[in-house]
């Protein structure tokens, strides 16, 4: 099938599309009940606290979610109170945008689900501003914004009784995906003459997106209790395929070697286009296992991966024989890499059987809790984060000085009557990092003009306001749907559907689509330029930070391939964590340097040292990855010292590196002894040994190099001379 096609099922049968049609009928069906009554100012009413508790329902465990909702009520109805009381003199509404935007921005210091609880509170304050009230209608407002608030979380608590296992089945379904187009990323570095640069840049932005997935299922499914207690067939189907996920993604990146080399030694053999056509072949077996499980369908084994792997061992062995200087063994363990990953896809599609399942659960006795981050809501985190060291308290205090300069801005020169719109924009523009500003600006701007121009075109051509509910109806489902993956897509959407929404309202179509657009550019020209010069939180000033959580986890991960090359008994339970901690680690200091590299050049420090520093670290996970795989796989070895030499240089590097950023970090001695083995010669080791050996010295070295890089970075970021820095901007240039 082509995979657009697929790709737009896929759409059709995810969390997103399915949130969009609850979120559609929670926000119109009030308005449209209390329109037919004769009380549509009342229906709106309602619908608005709909809309801001809808916020919260963000993807996550169902008690997450509910509290989350109940939580919102509570917000939205005070900030509905409040502003109704505050709207009587335009000093005390000054005052009150300043706190609750201060106020609601600081929530983020609890998490994405308390972040979009505070937006739903300045949503529900902007769109509250719109009329004076009595205060006996103040009142009747704030409780009609409550009862909307209930009514959606009834509905969504309606539609998760209903489906309890969806939402899980939906977000799994979609890490399996992302994790198929991480396989196809891979493969082309075994096509003729890839761009390394290129793929690795890929790569990382891919990496970003599978911890994005495989962090979201672990929130489901190991906090969702009816799902971790297993009790059905569903559940430990779930739980069990995530499992094998996991170990399988594993063993995709551990599919890393030197491509440059490989490419130099067998390129011209045609051997390392069958391995990428394989790889590519395993990554759609996995989309196929996504869709099925997306669209809750039984999906069998489509590709005969035994026959191909046969295929390619014998193709391997042939060429053993042709090139007798040039070892294949490499080649050989890429195989079993593979062998690996088809054997993980069988396992997958086992569980689809019910006696299997409950077999394969008698295995896996893992502590599941261990591998899902506890949020702090503690009101000290709060208190710790009132201080200019603190992003999150730098961010809250521009938002509460642009929104009330925003506001201000529109009182002292007022333009249409939907004025609001100015501070609305800026309150969803703007956003902690510049280069997330930057792209909502653009993205807004551009959606913004082609939703009007579609939105005239439809009033205008359309006449039958039968028909334009109905497009109104279609831009506000999928407006809803796509508004977590598509922003440009869903403001392009959401105009249109505003605009036809005003149109029945009685407001004039052409004056609307005018207002909106010079109240969107103003809000947008306010954001950016906030976010350059009020309180600017710059990326660069922000990657040491992740630095060093990514060294502190490889290091880990380190440890753990010395103690198994040591003979220590290393628990699979302790593997993984320290596996999950480096991928979490890893995917965080990919996105600030994605975040960074859409900055000003000016701003971005060593730019291209922390490149290289993202794949050197990339790499180095990877190469661990391989060798621990194996040496599990085979069993405690204790090797001999020659072989741990290297690792323990290893440890020493990454923890002076670490030691660089951090001086008051400290090593456990016990993790850098010297294991007490005999030594061996060059001249007795095995081509396993003489492998394993390569791969240990090629880890050293990068440690080694990740070291070297640590010292530049810090250089420049610690004691940049004014010729430095110029120097600096003009190489990014």
């Amino acid at each position: 099938m082509n995979r657009k096609v697929r790709e737009l099922q896929a759409f059709f049968y995810s969390q997103n599309f399915s949130d969009g049609i609850r979120i559609t009928i929670g926000v119109l069906l009030p308005a449209l009940l209390f329109s037919y009554l004769g009380q549509l100012q009342t229906g709106i009413t309602i619908s608005l606290g709909a809309l801001g508790t809808s916020l919260a329902d963000s993807p996550g465990p169902a008690v997450h979610r509910r509290n989350g909702m109940l939580v919102c009520i509570g917000v939205c109805t005070l900030a509905a109170v409040v502003t109704g009381f505050a709207h009587m003199h335009v000093v005390t509404l000054g005052l009150e945008i300043f706190l609750f935007s201060f106020l609601f921005s600081m929530l983020q210091v609890y998490g994405m689900r308390a972040s979009l609880i505070g937006l739903a509170g300045l949503l529900v304050m902007i769109l509250s501003m719109d009329r004076p009230m009595e205060p006996l209608q103040v009142l009747v407002h704030s409780l009609l914004v409550m009862a909307g608030g209930i009514w959606y979380l009834l509905l969504s608590l309606l539609s998760f009784k209903i489906m309890p296992y969806r939402a899980a089945q939906q977000a799994l379904g979609e890490c399996i995906l992302e994790i198929a187009r991480f396989i196809r990323i891979k493969a082309s570095f075994y096509r003729h003459q890839p761009d390394l640069t290129g793929e690795y840049r890929k790569l990382v932005s891919q990496q970003i997106l599978v911890s994005e997935k495989q962090d979201a299922v672990r929130e489901i499914l190991f906090k969702t209790r009816q799902i971790v207690q297993e009790s059905t067939d569903t559940g430990r189907r779930l739980v069990m395929t995530f499992v094998d996920l996991v170990d399988l993604y594993e063993q995709v990146t551990a599919i890393h070697y030197d491509y440059a080399t490989i490419q130099e030694k067998f390129g011209h053999t045609g051997i390392l286009g069958q391995i990428a056509t394989l790889i590519e072949s395993l990554a759609d077996e996995l989309d196929n296992i996504g869709f099925a499980m997306q669209a809750n369908l039984k999906h069998a084994n489509q590709i005969n991966f035994q026959e191909k792997t046969e295929q390619l061992k014998k193709d391997i062995d042939a060429l053993s024989g042709q090139l007798e200087e040039t070892s294949t063994l490499v080649l050989k363990k890429i195989l079993v890499n593979i062998r690996t990953i088809s054997q993980r896809l069988s396992d997958i599609l086992s569980y689809y059987n019910a006696d299997a399942t409950r077999t394969a659960i008698q295995r896996h006795t893992k502590e599941y809790g261990l591998f899902v981050n506890r949020q702090n809501y503690s009101p000290r985190l709060f208190l710790d984060n009132l201080t200019f060291n603190s992003s999150i308290f730098r961010f809250s205090l521009r938002v509460a000085l642009v929104s009330l300069f925003a506001y201000a801005l529109t009182k002292l020169y007022p333009y249409g009557q939907h004025s609001y719109w100015v501070l609305l924009t800026v309150v969803v523009i703007l956003k902690p990092a510049f280069s997330l500003t930057k792209q909502r600006n653009k993205e807004r701007i551009i959606g913004t003009v082609v939703g009007g121009a579609i939105g005239l075109l439809i009033l205008y051509l359309v006449r039958n306001e039968t028909v334009q509910f109905l497009f109104m109806l279609l831009f506000m489902a999928s407006f809803y749907s796509v508004q977590r993956i598509n922003y440009v897509l869903s403001v392009t959407l959401m105009t249109p559907f505003m605009l036809i929404l005003f149109s029945f309202l009685g407001g004039g179509s052409l004056a609307i689509v005018e207002e909106r657009v010079v109240d969107t550019l103003v809000g947008c020209a306010i954001a950016f330029a906030a976010t350059y010069f009020v309180f600017p939180n710059w990326e660069s000033k922000q990657v040491r930070t992740f630095a060093k959580d990514v060294l502190a986890a490889n290091l880990r991960y380190l440890q753990v391939l010395a103690g198994g090359l040591a003979g220590k008994a290393i628990t699979e339970v302790q593997y993984k964590l320290a596996r999950k901690e480096v991928y979490v680690k890893s995917a965080n200091l990919s996105a600030a340097f994605q975040r960074m590299a859409a900055e000003p050049k000016s701003k971005q420090l060593n730019s291209q040292q922390v490149y290289e520093f993202v794949v050197l670290n990339h790499v180095l996970s990877s190469f661990i990855a391989n060798v621990v795989s194996e040496r599990m796989a085979g069993g405690s070895q204790v090797c001999s010292r020659a072989f741990l030499k290297p690792i323990r240089r290893a440890q020493i590097s990454l923890s002076e590196a670490i030691r660089l950023i951090d001086p008051a970090y400290q090593v456990p001695e016990a993790d850098l002894e010297k294991p007490e083995t005999p030594a061996e010669t060059a001249a007795t080791l095995t081509g396993e040994d003489q492998l394993l050996n390569e791969q240990l010295e090629f880890i050293r070295k990068m440690c080694a190099d990740i070291q070297k890089l640590t010292t530049e970075i810090l250089e420049v970021k610690v004691k940049p001379s004014p010729s430095e820095k110029t120097q600096t901007a003009v190489s990014n240039s």
